[in-house]
């Protein structure tokens, strides 16, 4: 099964964790500098729930944000 949400289609985002190094121009260093950037990703935050889909009862899983504002209808 997809890690996706089931009502939005909300899945993993793409993005990069930068290490910086070196003191502040501020504090007295000549800056700081990016010293190299890893990938990772960015998940959602999903839950597997039981919800009417297409008029039919499932576990599905579906993130945080359609479950508070009310998209997802938990059976």
């Amino acid at each position: 099964m997809l890690k996706k949400c089931a009502i939005c289609g909300k899945s993993k985002w793409a993005g990069k964790s930068v290490v910086r190094k070196g003191m502040a121009k501020s504090k007295g260093g000549t800056g700081s500098k990016i010293a190299r950037a890893t990938a990772r990703k960015f998940l959602p935050n999903l839950q597997k729930i039981r919800v009417s889909l297409n008029g039919r009862l499932q576990k599905a899983y579906v993130c945080t944000k359609c479950i508070k504002k009310g998209a997802a209808k938990k059976a």
